[in-house]
C-alpha cells in the first residue's frame, strides 16, 4: 500500500485541539449544551479518568500516571514535554466520512498525514474531522483528550481503530487517560489488548 503518512502536513481542526474561550456575553455553539453534560450518545455517563487508570489497573496493565498543566495541541505536548524524548507520544485524529462512519486513528506526533490518501487507503470516501458534539457522543472526551483510551467509552463499538505499524513497534507510549492534564505510560502491546478486550478490533496499517 502507497505511504499516506509522509505526503503532507496534516492541517489540524482548530475547533477539535484549541479550548474554547467563553464570556458573560458570548454565544455558546448550538450543541454546548449537550456537551456541557457531558453524556455519551446513549445518554450514559462518559468514564472518568479516574475510572479508566482503575480499568486498567483491573486488567493487569501495569501503567504510570503524571499530572501537567492542560495540552490542547501536539505544539502544547512538546512545550511541556512531561515525556522522556517524546518517541511514544501520540497524534490522535477523529475522522468521519459523509456516511456518519468514525475511525480513531494513531500516529506518532511528529507524521504527517494526507488525509484523502488516508481515506482511499480505508475505502473510506472522503474524511473530516467528527465535531466537538460527536467527539462527546462518542469517545466522551473534550477537544484536546482524545486517545485511544477515550474508546472505552463508544460502547456501541461505533468507532474503527487505526493505529500506524510503528507505534505497534515502539515499546511505550504515552496517552491522555481521558482528561488532558495527565498522561499515562502504556506499553503499546498492552494497549492493544485493551482494545481487543473492548470490542475495539486494531487495524495496523504498514505504510512503509
Amino acid at each position: 500500500m502507497k505511504s499516506v503518512f509522509g505526503v503532507a502536513e496534516l492541517a489540524l481542526n482548530a475547533s477539535l485541539y484549541l479550548p474554547i474561550i467563553t464570556g458573560s456575553s458570548a454565544k455558546l455553539p448550538m450543541n454546548q449544551t449537550q456537551i456541557e453534560a457531558n453524556r455519551l450518545i446513549d445518554g450514559s455517563t462518559p468514564m472518568s479518568s479516574n475510572q479508566i487508570l482503575e480499568k486498567l489497573t483491573g486488567l493487569g496493565i501495569d501503567c504510570t500516571t503524571i499530572d501537567h498543566p492542560p495540552m490542547f495541541s501536539v505544539s502544547d505536548s512538546k512545550s511541556l514535554r512531561a515525556t522522556p524524548q517524546g518517541q511514544g507520544d501520540l497524534k490522535n485524529l477523529f475522522l468521519k466520512n459523509k456516511k456518519g462512519q468514525m475511525w480513531l486513528v494513531s500516529c506518532h506526533e511528529d507524521q504527517k498525514v494526507d488525509l484523502k490518501a488516508l481515506a482511499r487507503g480505508l475505502s473510506a470516501g472522503r474524511f473530516s474531522f467528527g465535531s466537538e458534539q460527536r467527539l462527546m457522543e462518542y469517545l466522551g472526551v473534550r477537544p484536546g483528550s482524545v486517545s485511544p483510551l477515550a474508546l472505552i467509552n463508544d460502547r456501541g463499538c461505533a468507532v474503527k481503530f487505526i493505529i500506524d505499524s510503528n507505534l505497534v513497534k515502539t515499546e511505550n507510549l504515552y496517552v491522555h487517560p481521558l482528561i488532558n492534564t495527565r498522561t499515562t505510560t502504556i506499553r503499546s502491546k498492552d494497549l492493544l489488548m485493551f482494545a481487543s478486550h473492548i470490542d475495539h478490533p486494531v487495524h495496523v496499517l504498514d505504510f512503509d
